[in-house]
C-alpha cells in the first residue's frame, strides 16, 4: 500500500492499514523545504510519528539506488527479511519533491496493490492519480476530493482507462477501482452517532448506520441483549480499571472474536460486544405543512395572538348564547345576529327588547376589539411568509435537540445526515456568508447566528433543553469554550468535540471525563474519524469499515455469494465458522435498492440457504477475510 500526503490523515490512514490490516506500508511525503536558518529535517513530521520507519529515502537517494524498493519491506506478520535478516518493519517514509511517475516508480507503484493521494490539494491529487493509473492499470487507486462532481467524474475517467489498458481481462474482474471520497462526507456519520448514541465504533451497511456497544455482564441467570448479533465475548477483566490492559497483564487470553451461542451461553461474568443499528429515540423534527420544511404554517400567528383570537371566539359564542336564552331564538340564529352585531353590518335593536339592546352594545364592543386582533393576524402572516426563505429561529418549546456548532465543511455534512435521520437540530454559526446556511436556510433549521464564545448564544440556540452538543468549528479554543460553557448550565449534556491535536484531545478528554463523571464526552478528530472509509476503500470496495475490539480488530464486508465456495449453497448457520466469520445480514430478492445499492435483511435465520445472486455483509477476523477473500499470505489474526 502506496499513501501520499503528509498531514494528520496520511500519518492516520498509515496507521490504520499497519495497524488494523496488518498490510506493508510506503508512506510518500513531500520533501521538507530547506531555509539557510532552518535546515530541513531528513524524514519530516511522519518519521517523528513513526519511530519504526524501516527507510527515510529522499528523492536523490532513491534515484541513486541507495535504499530498497517500497515493496522489499517485510510485512506484518510475514515472515521477516527475504535476505533472511530479522524482521522488517512495515511503514517505511520516502521523501520526494513531486509524485510524479519518478517518485511512484522509486516507491514500488507497478507493484502496489492500492495508493491513496490524500494531499489537500485537489490538481496535486489529480495530477498523482493520472500518473499512477498510466504506471500501473491493475492499481486500486483512493483519491481524497472536496470537489463531489468533479470527484465522480474523474472515478469514471480512470475506471474506464483501466478497463482500456487490459483489453483481454473481464471488466468485472479486474480489481483495479477509482475511489473519491472526502473526509468531511466520512466523518459525518460517526459525528452524527456520537450525537446519538455516544459511540464511534461506527460502520455503515445497506444504508444503516452500526455501531458496536459494550454490554455489562449480566447478573446470575439472566443473558445479556445480543442486538443484531454478538460480535465478541470480552476478556474477563475488561472491566477493570485497567481496560483492555489488564487482560493481558492477568493473564487473561483476551476478547473472544465470533463466538457461536454455545460459547456466549456458557460465558459468565464476562460482557460482550453487541452489533445494534444507530437509532434516535427522543423527540422527531416536525414535518408536512404544519411545522415541516415545505411552508411555516404552524408559525404563522404568535402564542400571544392565538390567545387574543381565543378570547374573543369564547366572548362571541358567550353572546349568542345569551342571545339565545334572552330572546329565546333558535341557536343557530342567535349565533347569526350575533356575527352582524361583531361586524357592524346588523340593523340597529330599535324597538326590540332591553336585553337585545345591551347584547348589540356588547357585541360592537366585541368587534372593536377584533379589529387590532385581525390587523396583528394579517401582520404576523406577512411577515412570515416574507421570511420564509430566511433562517428560522429555535422555537421556545424545543427540547431533546442537538446543537451543531459550526456550518463549515464539516458541519454541513452532519446537518445533512441528521436531519436524515430526522433528527431535530439547532445549529449556531458566526460568519453569516458560512457554506452550510444555504443547507439550514432550505431545510427550515434553526439557527443562530452569533459568536459562540458570547454570552447568550448558547442559551437562544436553548442549550439547557438539548439532547447533545456538537463542537464542529475548525478552531480548537472556539470548541473547547463552547463545550466548558454549554457545561456550566448543563452538567449532564452530551458533548463532543472537534479536536485537531492529539494530545490536546486527551488532555481535555480526561479533564471533562473527571470533571463531570456522569456526562458522556468525547472528542473527535475528523481524520481519525475519516482514516477507516480511505483504508477500507484501500482495501477494496467489498470492506465495509472496521471496529477495534480490545487489542483486536474485526472487519466488516460486503461479498457476493455467487461461485463462491465458501457460502454458496450453503445454510447461514452452515456458513458460520466461529473464530473466523459470519454472515450478519444478506441481500433480499425483491428489496429495493438503497444508497448502497443493495437492500438488506438483518438477522437472517439461520436455516436460510444463500443462493447464486445474494449479496452478504459479514464480520470477519483479518484471518478469516483473508481466507473469505481467497487471500493465502498469513496475516495477524
Amino acid at each position: 500500500m502506496i499513501v501520499c500526503g503528509d498531514d494528520v490523515l496520511a500519518h492516520r490512514l498509515a496507521a490504520e492499514l499497519h495497524e488494523m490490516y496488518g498490510e506493508r506500508v510506503t508512506l510518500l511525503v513531500p520533501a521538507p523545504v530547506e531555509t539557510p536558518s532552518r535546515p530541513a529535517a531528513r524524514t519530516g513530521r511522519a518519521a517523528a510519528l513513526f519511530g519504526r520507519v524501516t527507510a527515510a529515502v529522499s528523492r536523490t537517494a532513491a534515484a541513486t539506488g541507495t535504499a530498497g524498493a517500497a515493496g522489499t519491506t517485510g510485512g506484518a506478520g510475514s515472515g521477516g527479511d527475504p535476505r533472511g535478516g530479522p524482521p522488517a518493519r512495515s511503514i517505511r517514509v520516502m521523501e520526494t519533491g513531486e509524485a510524479d511517475d519518478q517518485a511512484l516508480l522509486d516507491a514500488g507503484v507497478e507493484r502496489a496493490a492500492a495508493l491513496a493521494l490524500v494531499h489537500e490539494d485537489d490538481e496535486r491529487n489529480i495530477r498523482a492519480a493520472l500518473a499512477a493509473r498510466r504506471l500501473n492499470p491493475r492499481l486500486r487507486l483512493v483519491i481524497r476530493l472536496y470537489n463531489r462532481k468533479l470527484g465522480q467524474h474523474l472515478a469514471t475517467l480512470l475506471d474506464q482507462a483501466a478497463a482500456v489498458s487490459e483489453p483481454g481481462l473481464d471488466p468485472e474482474k479486474l480489481d483495479a477501482a477509482t475511489t473519491v471520497l472526502s473526509d468531511a462526507d466520512t466523518a459525518a456519520p460517526a459525528l452524527a452517532a456520537t450525537a446519538i448514541a455516544g459511540s464511534k465504533k461506527v460502520i455503515q451497511a445497506g444504508g444503516l448506520l452500526l455501531h458496536a456497544v459494550d454490554r455489562t455482564p449480566p447478573a446470575r441467570g439472566e443473558v445479556a441483549d445480543p442486538g443484531l448479533c454478538t460480535l465478541a465475548l470480552l476478556s474477563a477483566t475488561a472491566s477493570d480499571p485497567a481496560g483492555s490492559e489488564g487482560s493481558e497483564l492477568s493473564g487473561d487470553q483476551g476478547p473472544q472474536l465470533l463466538p457461536d451461542d454455545a460459547a456466549v451461553a456458557a460465558a459468565t461474568g464476562r460482557g460482550i460486544v453487541a452489533l445494534e443499528a444507530v437509532s434516535y429515540e427522543g423527540p422527531a423534527q416536525a414535518t408536512g405543512w404544519f411545522g415541516g420544511s415545505s411552508l411555516p404554517v404552524g408559525s404563522l400567528f404568535s402564542r400571544r395572538l392565538r390567545w387574543s383570537l381565543a378570547g374573543v371566539a369564547a366572548a362571541v359564542l358567550a353572546l349568542a348564547l345569551a342571545s339565545t336564552f334572552a330572546t329565546g331564538d333558535h341557536p343557530l340564529h342567535a349565533a347569526y345576529l350575533t356575527l352582524l352585531d361583531v361586524f357592524a353590518i346588523g340593523d340597529p335593536a330599535v324597538g326590540e327588547p332591553t336585553s337585545r339592546q345591551l347584547l348589540q352594545i356588547l357585541a360592537g364592543f366585541v368587534g372593536l376589539l377584533l379589529l387590532p386582533v385581525l390587523v396583528a393576524a394579517l401582520l404576523e402572516a406577512l411577515g412570515t411568509f416574507r421570511s420564509a426563505t430566511t433562517l428560522r429561529r429555535p422555537p421556545r418549546g424545543l427540547s431533546g435537540h442537538v446543537v451543531l456548532l459550526g456550518l463549515g465543511k464539516v458541519g454541513t455534512r452532519v446537518l445533512a445526515r441528521l436531519r436524515r435521520m430526522n433528527i431535530p437540530v439547532v445549529c449556531v454559526e458566526a460568519d453569516p456568508e458560512a457554506r452550510g446556511l444555504a443547507l439550514a436556510r432550505r431545510l427550515r433549521v434553526p439557527t443562530v447566528i452569533g459568536d459562540v464564545t458570547e454570552e447568550g448564544v448558547l442559551e437562544a440556540a436553548r442549550i439547557h433543553r438539548a439532547r447533545a452538543l456538537l463542537a464542529l468549528t475548525s478552531v480548537d479554543i472556539t470548541n473547547l469554550e463552547a463545550a466548558l460553557h454549554a457545561r456550566s448550565i448543563s452538567p449532564d449534556l452530551r458533548v463532543a468535540l472537534r479536536l485537531y491535536d492529539d494530545d490536546f484531545a486527551t488532555a481535555v478528554y480526561r479533564t471533562l471525563r473527571a470533571a463531570h463523571p456522569g456526562a458522556l464526552t468525547r472528542s473527535r478528530s475528523v481524520s481519525h474519524l475519516s482514516a477507516p472509509a480511505f483504508a477500507g476503500a484501500m482495501m477494496g470496495r467489498q470492506v465495509l469499515g472496521a471496529i477495534p475490539v480490545e487489542r483486536r480488530v474485526l472487519l466488516f464486508a460486503a461479498l457476493d455469494v455467487t461461485d463462491h465456495p465458501l457460502l454458496e449453497g450453503r445454510t447461514v448457520a452452515q456458513a458460520f465458522r466461529p473464530g473466523a466469520w459470519r454472515v450478519i445480514a444478506r441481500g433480499a430478492a425483491g428489496v429495493p435498492a438503497n444508497r448502497a445499492g443493495y437492500g438488506l435483511v438483518w438477522q437472517v435465520p439461520p436455516g436460510e440457504v444463500l443462493g447464486p445472486g445474494d449479496r452478504v455483509v459479514v464480520a470477519a477476523t483479518r484471518r478469516g477475510l483473508a481466507e473469505l477473500l481467497g487471500r493465502r499470505s498469513a496475516v495477524r489474526t
